[in-house]
């Protein structure tokens, strides 16, 4: 077990309950005043605290610390952030791969005569298996459990290597088949926000940060939870104990303003912020959602604009900690103790959001006035090209004889009005271009918000 490194004297106590807890305290470091301190995003805030817990002088240095807690909304020479992520999660997809190679650096120790065990990763692995599942049967009663049969049948070896992980890694746990899409399960199961972890001198308590292998784990940014998707490699070596090493971000900030109009739904919204922010420019930046629209919106909402974060270019579109966050935790099944911990802490690390709260300093910022948004669709292609309901026809019309390179079809006029005969359910039907289909999609983007 190790000692809790405290190089910059911010390690503080915390009664919540009877329960005391250690923590860095961020309005500690040396020469940060509260009023500093809130001027900072919450993200800053967020990688300074991470930074904060792992700084023992090798991977991470009081500088790196203090240049951080220095950071400016324009400077030119961005300080370097180093961030050792709090758990890494994966679908069985791109986890199996990751998982690999871990098996084979223990392969590799074992033929230098060294012990095998000694390759384990030093945080937790999540393996949600969600990608593996194929729709043979439909429109029967016991269609989802055929489905699921012939997916064991067809997985068999991938699936018997999972479970062989799960048993060999101690810190490797494994969602199986049948549980839901990774992301869902991300916020509505395995998130915990506030993350606890044993030092000899008792439980540490830290803001829970990941890293996963698939793009749209940026979802959990909607519960409060820093997160982002990162390649295999990466992966890898954060469960090996390597820092992520990126310049300090840019952050915008994207205040919401009014109330959605009767009949708009979250996913106009979500559709009207992606436009946006690809408008803006925002590659590589972190966004903060602020203001008194988002605080009208539900979680599952909020959920559902930050798993469109790559559509944007973004790293993350972040909402931080509020009470919606707390009841979400009820509504989810989360414990008591849970959700007391999470609120006494944040609010005590200056990590909760207020309405009375100073408003941070930000790099840019991004006003949108939920009133103004109209109902919209995604396409034709492409999910960040937004048509307002009113110009569907129309556009989808000029769409089939534009070119590829312009986002159409390339479809010559003359066949425009092509017909074919297809069967459905027995009966023969005519379909052509512009015709309405209903097809099973599945897609992680509203999952979570029914």
């Amino acid at each position: 077990m190790k000692t809790i490194s405290n190089p910059l004297n911010t390690l503080s106590s915390l009664v919540i309950g009877e329960q005391k807890y250690s923590f860095h305290a961020l309005d500690k470091l040396t020469g940060m005043t509260l009023p500093q301190l809130e001027k900072l995003p919450f993200v800053i805030r967020l990688l300074l605290e991470n930074m904060l817990v792992h700084c023992d002088g090798k991977k991470v240095n009081k500088e790196d610390v203090l240049n951080l807690a220095s950071w400016e909304p324009e400077e030119q020479d961005r300080p370097l952030v180093k961030f050792s992520p709090g758990r890494v999660i994966m679908q069985d997809f791109t986890g199996i791969p990751v998982l690999n190679d871990l098996a084979a650096l223990r392969s590799a120790l074992a033929r230098h005569g060294i012990d095998p065990a000694q390759a384990e990763p030093l945080i937790p692995v999540d393996v949600v298996v969600d990608h593996s599942i194929q729709v043979d049967f439909t429109g029967i009663p016991d269609a989802l459990q055929r489905n699921q049969d012939l997916e064991m049948q067809r997985n068999r070896e991938r699936y018997l290597f999972l479970k062989w992980a799960q048993q060999a890694f101690k810190q490797v746990r494994v969602i199986p088949p049948g549980s839901g899409i990774i992301h869902q399960v991300n916020l509505e199961t395995l998130g915990e926000v506030v993350i606890t972890s044993l030092w000899e001198q008792g439980e540490l308590l830290q803001a829970e940060t990941l890293v996963g292998t698939d793009s749209h784990t940026t979802m959990i940014n909607g519960l409060g939870v820093m997160g982002w998707g990162v390649g295999g490699i990466e992966a890898l070596a954060a469960m090996l104990g390597q820092p992520l090493e990126f310049p300090a971000p840019d952050v915008f900030s994207l205040e919401l303003t009014g109330k959605l109009p009767e009949g708009v739904t979250p996913t106009d919204l979500a559709l009207t912020i992606v436009q946006l922010l690809r408008k803006t420019g925002v590659v590589n930046t972190f966004v903060e959602v602020i203001g008194s629209g988002s605080q009208q919106l539900s979680l599952a909402d909020r959920a559902m604009i930050a798993n469109m974060t790559p559509e944007t270019g973004a790293t993350m579109i972040f909402f931080p900690v509020d009470e919606t966050m707390l009841d979400y935790l009820h509504l989810t099944g989360r414990t008591d103790d849970q959700i007391e911990r999470v609120a006494a802490y944040l609010h005590a690390q200056h990590l909760f959001l207020t309405s009375d709260a100073p408003q941070p300093i930000y790099s840019r910022k991004l006003t949108l006035d939920l009133s103004a948004i109209e109902p919209s669709l995604a396409g034709p292609k492409r999910p960040q090209d937004r048509i307002i309901l009113s110009q569907v026809k129309d556009n989808f019309e000029k769409s089939l004889t534009r070119s590829k390179a312009e986002g159409g079809y390339g479809i010559p006029e003359h066949e425009r009005q092509a017909r074919v005969q297809v069967e459905v359910n027995g009966n023969q039907v005519e379909i052509g271009h512009g015709t309405l289909a209903l097809a099973a999609i599945t897609s992680c983007t509203n999952t979570s918000n029914p």
